[in-house]
């Protein structure tokens, strides 16, 4: 039986608080959330797996292939998935291939994004937030490490809001992008030219993997060593 979780938010709430309290409220929530953070994902068992993907199911039929075979494997391993809800594009059939394989799926979609990104209907557990960044906070919350399959604008914001959190020195999880048909090669380039150009150390960008099949995704999960740099927001320290 699915299961349906409300976080509590009030727009009206938002309304009458100021931008710097909510920025400030977010803050103390992530300060608190670094503070049970483990020092090292290395060796650790990875029971929750979250995917950024795709409401599309893009142009090729080899993303949607590879999506299913994802949730195959993550089921395979038996690992939960933690996604972004939807059932439809690449986002509904790794949901599919999970579920169709006896793993548990767990969906986070904002309540005005439940129409949009039509919510599946058949997840083992759905929760629904009342903004992006409650998404992306609570997504983040639940996983041990990230995979990103193909996807748009959407899947970007995800996936390097959980970078730029990794180099503020809030976790360690691993992060890896699933390289299908070389979706992500002008990506790994780009990171070259931030490194080049003076605007990227060239250690954080060991926090972002590149993998060119499930398999040696998950290597790379299992065999990170996080670097050591340094934590601009340091746990007890205001």
């Amino acid at each position: 039986m699915q299961s349906r979780l409300h976080f509590k938010y009030s727009y009206a709430n938002a309304k009458r608080t100021s931008p710097q309290a909510q920025v400030n409220k977010c803050y103390l929530a992530l300060r608190r959330i670094v503070s049970n953070q483990q020092t090292s994902i290395v060796n650790k068992h990875i029971n929750n797996i979250t995917v950024f993907c795709g409401a599309n199911a893009g142009s090729s039929a080899i993303y949607q292939q590879q999506a299913q075979a994802l949730g195959a494997h993550i089921a395979k391993r038996g690992a939960r998935l933690i996604y972004g809800g939807g059932r439809v594009g690449l986002m509904g059939i790794l949901a599919d291939a999970v579920l169709a394989h006896g793993a548990e799926a767990i969906g986070v979609i904002p309540d005005f994004l439940q129409t949009k990104e039509i919510a599946h209907p058949n997840l083992t557990q759905t929760i629904i937030v009342s903004s992006m960044h409650e998404r992306k906070m609570a997504m983040y919350n639940m996983t041990d490490a990230v995979i990103a399959l193909p996807g748009g604008f959407g899947t970007m914001d995800e996936l390097f809001e959980m970078l730029t959190w990794a180099q503020l020195g809030m976790h360690q999880k691993p992060i890896v992008l699933l390289n299908i048909n070389n979706y992500y090669h002008h990506s790994k380039l780009q990171i070259g030219v931030m490194i080049q150009e003076g605007f990227l150390k060239a250690d954080y960008a060991r926090m972002i993997m590149f993998a060119d099949t499930i398999e040696d995704a998950f290597t790379a999960i299992e065999t990170y060593n996080p670097p050591d740099v340094e934590k601009w927001i340091t746990p007890g320290k205001e």
